[in-house]
């Protein structure tokens, strides 16, 4: 064996009381996915390292930055979930990364925006994933794996959403403003106005949402409602593509944490080929690569296309997000926070 190779060894319940902290350790050596949660926790550490250092002064006045772009950091974190992840607790630890900045951009589907802000309007309950959707039909309820959401919450979406595009759409006519789905999503979290809400939080702290898919949920039924009953809103998707790729052209750094498949992981994967790659990444999902689809792709194919560095260390866990990514929090940003308030510096 090459010198310095690693034994297997798992964690040794008979040292007495539980060290959760050492039990999470204890993955590195344990083999399979714990492993490869192990490598992932050092790979977010590398991001964090990376964004504490300080800005390079020609960095600051890039000729692409533009006005709306937020305090630039030396490692730009992109993070990018679908709208499940939304849909359960995982909201919470994502608003946890956006109310404190520990990320730079967040990208989500149609049903990672809504999501948020129906959750502040009625909540979600859990229920099982093997209730009967036609009974479920009969009585209102839509289901999301086990989690339900009643019809009812829809409609108080529509009532508190209809406003306010009436609203965009007289600052359209009447100022000449262009609206994009970011800047949608940050008149959204805006208008809620509940600190719950991981888009309030973005909009308090200049953090673009970018959203390509906009209307492929209850936001575009929402559109489509109201081009009939008051026409003439129009969204600027080119002016998003700029945006999304501006922030990668704009890194120093570039890290990546994307959890889930399909559109979040391409558009970020695909703006950091830009910049000839990310320097970091994580990917969390369920997908395998025998259909050739982007969501199953190890981040091996994203190398072959420039969208990952050929010299990175890039890290995928094959596992449901809502079990580990909890578990990547606790062990990277909320250690990186307390370790920074104990020693002054935040």
């Amino acid at each position: 064996m090459p010198e310095g190779s690693l034994t297997v060894r798992g964690y040794d319940f008979n040292n007495g009381d539980v060290d959760y902290r050492a039990l999470l350790a204890s993955y590195r050596t344990s083999g399979f996915q714990a492993t490869n949660f192990g490598l992932a926790v050092e790979e977010i550490e590398k991001m964090l390292k990376a964004r504490d250092q300080p800005v390079p002064p020609e960095a600051q006045n890039s000729y692409f930055k533009e006005p709306e772009d937020g305090q630039l950091t030396n490692c730009t974190i992109f993070l990018g979930y679908t709208s499940n992840l939304i849909s359960s607790g995982l909201r919470e630890t994502i608003r946890y990364l956006v109310q404190n900045r520990m990320v730079d951009v967040l990208v989500t589907s149609a049903g990672g925006v809504e999501e948020d802000f129906i959750k502040c309007l009625g909540p979600t309950y859990l229920g099982d994933f093997a209730l009967s959707g036609r009974e479920l039909r009969k009585k209102g309820i839509n289901r999301i794996g086990n989690l339900l959401m009643p019809n009812d919450n829809y409609c108080m979406f529509e009532q508190w959403i209809m406003p306010i595009f009436d609203q965009l759409l007289e600052e359209q006519k009447t100022m000449g403003t262009v609206w994009t789905p970011s800047r949608i999503i940050a008149r959204l979290g805006k208008e809620i106005n509940n600190e719950d809400s991981v888009y309030y939080w973005a909009y308090k702290n200049n953090i673009p949402v970018l959203c390509p898919a906009l209307t492929d949920g209850s936001l575009g039924d929402m559109l489509y409602i109201h081009s009939y009953k008051n026409p003439g809103l129009v969204v600027d998707l080119v002016q998003d593509i700029k945006r999304m790729n501006r922030q990668a052209m704009l890194a120093v750094n570039s890290g990546i944490i994307i959890l889930g498949g399909g559109m979040v992981k391409h558009h970020i994967c695909n703006a950091n080929m830009m910049r000839n790659g990310a320097d970091y990444s994580v990917f969390v999902n369920t997908g395998q690569e025998f259909d050739g689809s982007d969501a199953g792709a190890r981040p091996d194919e994203a190398i072959s296309w420039g969208k990952i560095k050929s010299t990175a260390t890039p890290v995928k866990v094959y596992a449901d997000a809502t079990l580990v990514f909890p578990l990547l929090v606790a062990e990277t940003f909320a250690r990186h926070t307390a370790a920074k308030h104990c020693n002054g510096s935040l």
